[in-house]
């Protein structure tokens, strides 16, 4: 029997109201919690850590603050369906945006440059320059961007089970006059469109556009998200990503959301349920269990009339449930696609740099540094012979103190490398991280000479920090890879079982491991789980708009703690 001395309802003053408990205080359970409390509910969020954000967060250290996620934001701009949602959960209110000119610029290790700039007459004149003799492939990859400028397509509001025939014809009506471009640019890989390329180093450097090369996207989410950035709708938002996330947090507070940090959920509870009656279960499976509320790694016992889980899907799956209720898609996913590394976004390192003083005042905010392979191989567990350098301090005010500024450098490294030598061999473990910084270090003062007297501190992250950090599966930030069969299987959670588990009523799931990678789809599970919900109680489902007011941002509102992703 449960000890009654440790058993919390969710409810608290709300009592009266259905209850929620959500496991995780990312952008999604964030989001989950706001449209939740929007329909009636009363919802406990239960994070982990000491911050809300999840993935989407920053750290302080000597005063210079190291962003960690946002590096550009789908829907910054007003007046389209990506920035509805990041209204109506508050997350830009009394906020400004920055946008850049160009997406990316990618340097060869002999000096050769090329910038991809957001406007494709002008990316168009720039590469013409560079490589007259692709004049005709330069044109076709520059009318696709012209075509998405004249697009307004977002992800969806509402999920597909849910779509009206009226919302179904009328995105249709949207999509068909546009079908040819994203057939073309869908149907065709980068790497396909790159081979066609005559000049051998724009051939090399097309796949960078977004800093590292995904391998697997097609055009259409490059050309789609440059047309999005030369609309100004694809900005950094001041407060950056922690910004981001202290401002949703706030949103849910003031919908009367509560919020618990440094517990970890241990385990679903659940108990043996006959079907209910007039509930509407889209399950293959009838409901033979519930879940009734959370046990903590402590031993404290949570209740609730539903429980979210915005956790890692792997955890919330066989550790928290413990492989019960696993349907067909999932067991694909998680028995035959997570194994296989193209299937998954691999883990990243970031080496964080501040410095008195300012460095590279004539380059962009982004650029991908094409290694020599035996310079890449110095840099360990470097997976493309390149590495990413941004100037955060230049993408919002307040990363580093007066006078200062914040270098941001990252590359993809697999995963299970790092976790054997931390696990089995720390001092390698911490050598290899003194390796990177020393790498990093001379990396920088050959390209800006006398930054190292400047430098005041450095900070490296690896894909372990980020497994422990927020639990994400194998250190990947992003989940499934886009354009893959692993995504069209997870949107089966979705559009057939409605983020819902075989055999487990009321329970949900959400998060980038069911909707994808990206900020906005992480906030739209929350609002899909929202309106499962509502539909499953016979109830409208409906959104409050924030009320007016005279807030502005101020980077206090971070309230940053001093520890590091390491430390904790």
């Amino acid at each position: 029997m449960p000890d009654p001395g440790k058993d919390i309802a969710a409810g608290g003053q709300d009592a009266q109201l259905p209850s929620v408990l959500i496991i995780g205080g990312g952008i999604a359970g964030l989001a989950t919690g706001c449209y939740l409390q929007m329909n009636g509910f009363s919802t406990h969020i239960l994070e982990r850590h000491q911050l809300p954000g999840g993935c989407c967060t920053a750290w302080s250290r000597d005063g210079y603050v190291f962003d960690y996620c946002i590096e550009w934001l789908l829907g910054s701009g007003a007046g389209n369906e990506a920035n509805q949602v990041w209204q109506e959960l508050g997350a830009l209110e009394g906020k400004s945006v920055r946008d850049f000119a160009l997406f990316n610029r990618v340097v060869a290790a002999d000096g050769q440059t090329v910038n991809f700039y957001n406007d494709p007459d002008r990316l168009q004149a720039h590469l013409l320059a560079i490589a007259p003799q692709d004049g005709k492939a330069i044109a076709e990859f520059c009318n696709a961007i012209r075509g998405f400028l004249r697009v307004d397509i977002y992800p969806e509001l509402v999920p597909k089970p849910l779509q009206t025939l009226q919302q179904r014809l009328a995105l249709l009506a949207k999509v068909l006059p546009s079908f040819m471009l994203f057939w073309r640019t869908g149907a065709t890989s980068l790497e396909t469109f790159a081979a066609r390329l005559q000049h051998p180093f724009l051939r090399k450097a097309m796949p960078f556009i977004f800093f590292q090369d995904h391998e697997c996207f097609p055009l259409l989410p490059y050309v789609y998200n440059m047309a999005e950035a030369h609309k100004g709708n694809a900005g950094f938002p001041e407060g950056g990503s922690l910004g981001l996330a202290r401002s949703v947090e706030r949103r849910y507070r003031e919908l009367g959301g509560q919020i618990t940090y440094k517990v970890r959920v241990e385990k679903v509870l659940t108990e043996p349920e006959p079907p209910a009656k007039g509930l509407r279960f889209r399950n293959k499976k009838t409901a033979s269990h519930r879940a009734v509320g959370v046990s903590l790694k402590n031993g404290r016992r949570f209740h609730a009339d539903y429980v979210v889980s915005a956790a890692d899907g792997y955890t919330t799956l066989y550790d928290m449930l413990d492989g019960r209720f696993m349907g067909d898609n999932l067991k694909r996913l998680y028995t035959e696609m997570l194994p296989r590394k193209e299937l998954v976004y691999p883990g990243v390192v970031s080496v964080f740099v501040g410095f008195r003083g300012t460095a590279g005042t004539d380059e962009p905010h982004s650029t991908t540094f094409l290694l020599e392979k035996e310079h890449a191989s110095d840099l360990p567990g470097c997976l493309q012979d390149s590495v990413l350098l941004q100037h955060r301090s230049r993408f919002t005010e307040g990363f580093s103190p007066p006078g200062c500024s914040v270098i941001h450098l990252t590359y993809l490294s697999e995963f299970e490398p790092w976790n054997q030598w931390r696990s089995g061999n720390k001092p390698f473990y911490r050598a290899q991280k003194d390796a990177i910084e020393l790498w990093v270090r001379e990396f920088l003062e050959a390209r800006y000479p006398g930054i190292g007297e400047r430098i005041d501190v450095v900070e490296v992250a690896t894909p372990v920090t980020q497994k422990r950090y927020t639990g994400n599966t194998q250190g990947s930030i992003l989940a499934w890879k886009a354009f893959t069969e692993a995504e069209d299987v997870a949107a089966k959670v979705v559009a057939h079982e409605q983020m819902q588990l075989p055999g487990l009523h009321g329970f949900y799931i959400a998060g980038q491991w069911v909707t994808g990678g990206g900020l906005i789809r992480a906030a739209l599970s929350g609002r899909y789980v929202a309106q499962f919900l509502c539909k499953a109680r016979g109830q409208a489902f409906r959104v409050q708009q924030p009320k007016t007011s005279s807030y502005r941002w101020q980077n206090d509102d971070w309230q940053l703690g001093a520890l590091t992703p390491d430390s904790n």
